[in-house]
């Protein structure tokens, strides 16, 4: 397998209270907040996984992507699928460690509580993501200043021609109250994107 024979097969990008696929609108909800936003969009792309509403803002974001591109490969089969996770962001869960230091801030009402993180991080929504796709392969989550498409299509190359994925599901998600976006992405030997870092930087800034 070569680099050039690597495609982007589809593509989804989550953020002003909208949600697009390959460059076409599935849903908007203009005026909502995130919290509305975002179990409105959850109903409405049929997600159903009872666990989405346990996850904070961030695990959210990146399962629900997540899911409107992976739902049409996994859903109809039994087989486990040899898709690679590559995300990334450029504060982990620096939203949900907010949250951690609110509760522990008034010493007169101190009370860390571990609920804050029973479902947060970023291993956590790799984690969930890979549950409910039954994916057994590699996933990484990277943290960078910024989207850095130059370092994901060289991991997914290295991934897919190492023969350690089929495909690869790479992207951003970051969420922090109401500034939020996810962009997600597959490669793929499928589709009709070529995989360089100049496609992947023309869908993600015309998301």
């Amino acid at each position: 397998m070569t680099a050039e024979n690597l495609k982007i097969k589809e593509y989804c990008s989550i953020s002003n209270n909208r949600v697009m696929l390959n460059g076409q609108l599935l849903f908007e909800a203009q005026g909502s907040d995130f919290i509305t936003f975002i179990k409105l969009a959850y109903k409405k792309m049929d997600t159903k996984y009872p666990k989405f509403f346990k996850m904070d803002d961030l695990s959210k974001l990146g399962f629900l992507a997540s899911d409107i591109l992976l739902k049409p490969i996994t859903q109809d089969s039994e087989m486990p699928k040899n898709i690679a996770l590559a995300f990334s962001n450029s504060a982990s869960s620096l939203e949900t460690d907010r949250k951690h230091q609110e509760s522990i801030r008034d010493k007169e009402y101190y009370f860390p509580s571990p609920a804050i993180f029973v479902y947060t991080l970023p291993n956590i929504c790799l984690g969930e993501i890979s549950i409910k796709h039954r994916l057994h392969s590699e996933n990484s989550f990277f943290i960078f200043n910024h989207f850095n498409a130059e370092y994901l299509h060289d991991y997914a190359n290295s991934l897919m021609k190492s023969e350690k994925a089929d495909e690869v599901l790479c992207g951003w998600i970051n969420c922090d109250v109401e500034d939020y976006e996810a962009f997600l992405y597959l490669v793929s030997t499928e589709g009709s994107i070529a995989h360089n870092k100049e496609e992947i930087i023309k869908l993600y800034t015309t998301k």
